[in-house]
């Protein structure tokens, strides 16, 4: 249902674009997919941390994330249920864990929030930007720009943790924060059966 309905949009735009290709055509529907995709999945998640309980701390879990996983990227799993059900764990999850669990010590929470920082600048500097190959960032500006960005919020979400006085929240940042860095790290590409399209754009160009 959602695929047709992008498919009709995607071909209005066609139409009244004619110097559009076939690929041109096919990244534009990929985008549409995501931006009509995204509304219910969001809706619904919602509607599951209020039955959680927990619809504040799902609310804040998403909006924390949002700015670092706009500039840094990450996977897109092939089908909707799929990307709901991951965008349930990592922002439910997320609350759950955050609401249930207390670090022994300020100590320790400082030590564990240098570690995801320090982790989050290794990744960012390895990936950042995470693409697809279905929308792939290719630009220089753009990417230098994007992995800026993720520095900058990435930063923000730390010192964040440090200084925000409520414990769930400090927890939000962190595990989400952590959460983000992981899905754009070549390992969840791989599990997720992803491809940078950047990398792929790169190989093209060494072959070409």
């Amino acid at each position: 249902m959602i695929d047709k309905f992008c498919e009709y949009l995607t071909n209005k735009i066609k139409k009244r674009t004619p110097n559009m290709d076939d690929e041109q055509a096919e990244i534009i529907m990929y985008g549409i997919q995501l931006i009509v995709g995204e509304i219910p999945k969001i809706f619904l998640m919602f509607i599951v941390g209020f039955l959680l309980g927990l619809w504040w701390q799902t609310l804040l879990a998403f909006l924390i994330l949002l700015p670092y996983k706009t500039v840094s990227g990450g996977f897109h799993l092939k089908t909707h249920l799929g990307c709901f059900l991951c965008s349930n764990i990592i922002y439910c999850g997320n609350a759950i864990i955050s609401t249930v669990f207390m670090f022994p010590s300020d100590l320790i929470r400082y030590i564990v929030i240098c570690a995801v920082y320090m982790f989050g600048i290794v990744m960012v500097s390895i990936y950042a930007p995470a693409d697809t190959e279905n929308l792939p960032i290719l630009t220089r500006r753009e990417r230098k720009t994007k992995k800026i960005l993720s520095y900058i919020f990435l930063t923000i979400n730390m010192i964040g943790a440090i200084l925000i006085p409520n414990t769930v929240i400090q927890n939000l940042i962190i595990f989400g924060t952590l959460a983000q860095t992981m899905c754009i790290t070549k390992i969840a590409y791989i599990i997720t059966k992803n491809k940078s399209g950047y990398d792929l754009y790169m190989k093209q160009q060494q072959t070409a």
